[in-house]
């Protein structure tokens, strides 16, 4: 992915656009740890575009989620993570492999112009629409999503991970337990928009009540393939 320096809108602050070898290295770090720790069963992987921009909107009920779909998506992903997991060592880290740091208590356009830049370059833009970890349902979305899918024109891939918050683990209480099956069950690309370009407040919010629809049938039909 090419890199470019850019100037934040907020600060002036000079930035680059999140690394495409970052996050290809990111995959290549994820997909052997995740099937070392535990037993990933991916399905529908074949429906995520093979190139091109993507947006992969995932549930979200514990922290492995993230990690999880990023190891075995078929695509290098950037997420967009909260500032706070970019503590110690983790943050020089994250960012080395393409993850984009946003701030969810302001209008972070640092963050924003990050994101878009993922997808103006074709990459793969991993979302938690919810904003936030809990029962991964997707009961409750974020303007976000709509708004960068009717920005960029990028197709939705929802992302259902399944058995990740079902038991604890006995020897690191946080993780799910070793060896644990953990499915991660891709679906079928949809557009946000009504194809009539707009980006007006009534479309956002018109085209966040089709995603959480398309999400929320996706989890159904996830739990019901995979019997969780």
């Amino acid at each position: 992915m090419r890199r470019h320096p850019r100037r934040g809108e907020a600060g002036g602050e000079v930035t680059e656009a999140p690394s495409q070898r970052g996050a290809e290295a990111g995959r290549r770090i994820g997909l052997p740890l995740m099937h070392a720790l535990w037993r990933p069963r991916v399905l529908g992987a074949w429906k995520v575009p093979a190139t091109g921009p993507v947006i992969l909107a995932v549930n979200h009920s514990h922290n492995v989620d993230g990690p999880m779909v990023m190891g075995v998506a078929p695509r290098p992903v950037h997420f967009l993570i909260k500032k706070e997991a970019f503590v110690g060592p983790l943050d020089p880290f994250l960012t080395r492999i393409g993850q984009v740091k946003v701030d969810r208590q302001s209008t972070d356009r640092t963050a924003v112009t990050r994101a878009l830049d993922v997808l103006s370059a074709g990459g793969v833009l991993g979302i938690f629409p919810e904003g936030t970890r809990g029962e991964g349902d997707f009961a409750s979305l974020r303007a976000g999503l709509a708004y960068f899918a009717v920005r960029s024109g990028a197709p939705i891939v929802p992302v259902a991970v399944l058995g990740s918050s079902e038991r604890r683990g006995r020897l690191i209480k946080g993780l799910p337990p070793l060896r644990h099956r953990i499915d991660v069950v891709f679906g079928e690309p949809f557009e946000a928009g009504d194809g009539s370009g707009r980006r007006t407040r009534t479309a956002l919010d018109e085209a966040t009540e089709r995603i959480q629809k398309q999400l929320t049938e996706h989890l159904e039909n996830a739990r019901r393939l995979t019997g969780r």
